[in-house]
C-alpha cells in the first residue's frame, strides 16, 4: 500500500466479506492510507520508508510467517484492480488440485481490457521470464496469487522493487512447486494507471528484470 487513501478501504472492505485477515504493508505512505485501512478492519504493518513492492511483499510474508493458522496468502494489489473473486476461486483450486501456488493470468480469458503495446510488452517480459526459468506461464508479472504456508516458508525475495516477480518465479522452480495458473480480471481505471500500470511502467518492468 503506498499512498491509496482514496481506494484502500474500499478494497479492503470487499476483501473482508470473505477473507477475514487483511494485513496491508504500507510503503511510508504520505498520505491517510494507514488510517483508512485501519478503519476498514487491516492489519498496517509500516514501512519506515519507501522500499519498494517486492520489499512489501517480503514484509507481508515475514508477518504471515509469525502465525501458524494462516494457512494460505493471497497477495492483492491495493490500488482496486484486482478481484476478490478470483482470488476465491484460486484458493480453492490450490487446496482442491494440492499445489503450492496459484498465479494468475490476465492472458487465459479475454476479460482484461489493455492497449496493444501494453499486451506486447507484458508478453515480452512473460517470454523473458519463461526463457530464463523453463517455467511455461502465460502472465509472469500478475500481482494476484495464492500461495501455501509449505511454499511461504522457503520464499525469500531480495529484489525490492519490480523485478521480485520474476525472482519469485525463479524460486518457485528452484524449490520445485506444484503451480498452475487461473484467469484473472485485471480492472484499470484511470486512478490505477494514474498509479503506475502504464505502458512505460511495463517497459520498466522489462528493462528491471532483464537488468537486476
Amino acid at each position: 500500500m503506498f499512498n491509496e487513501e482514496s481506494v484502500i478501504a474500499s478494497v479492503i472492505t470487499e476483501l473482508r466479506k470473505s477473507i477475514p485477515h487483511v494485513v496491508c504493508v504500507d510503503d511510508c505512505s504520505s498520505d491517510d492510507s494507514v488510517a483508512q485501512a485501519e478503519s476498514a478492519g487491516a492489519i498496517v504493518v509500516r514501512h519506515p520508508i519507501n522500499l519498494g513492492q517486492g520489499a512489501s511483499l517480503q514484509t507481508g510474508f515475514e508477518f504471515v510467517r509469525a502465525i501458524p493458522e494462516m494457512t494460505e496468502i493471497v497477495t492483492f494489489d491495493a490500488d482496486g484492480q484486482h478481484q476478490v473473486a478470483d482470488a476465491l476461486e484460486m484458493v480453492q483450486k490450490l487446496r482442491d488440485e494440492d499445489l503450492d501456488i496459484v498465479i494468475g493470468s490476465r492472458f487465459l480469458d479475454d476479460r482484461t481490457d489493455m492497449s496493444r503495446l501494453k499486451r506486447g510488452v507484458l508478453r515480452l517480459a512473460t517470454a523473458y521470464t519463461r526463457m530464463t526459468t523453463g517455467m511455461a506461464l502465460t502472465d509472469a508479472h500478475n500481482g494476484l496469487r495464492v500461495i501455501s504456508r509449505d511454499l511461504l516458508m522457503k520464499l525469500q525475495l531480495k529484489q525490492n522493487r519490480m523485478a521480485h516477480a520474476s525472482e519469485l518465479i525463479d524460486q518457485i522452480r528452484l524449490n520445485d512447486a506444484k503451480w498452475a495458473e487461473h484467469p484473472t480480471h485485471i480492472v484499470y481505471t484511470d486512478y490505477s494507471r494514474g498509479k503506475g500500470q502504464s505502458v512505460l511502467n511495463s517497459v520498466n518492468i522489462l528493462v528491471e528484470i532483464i537488468f537486476k
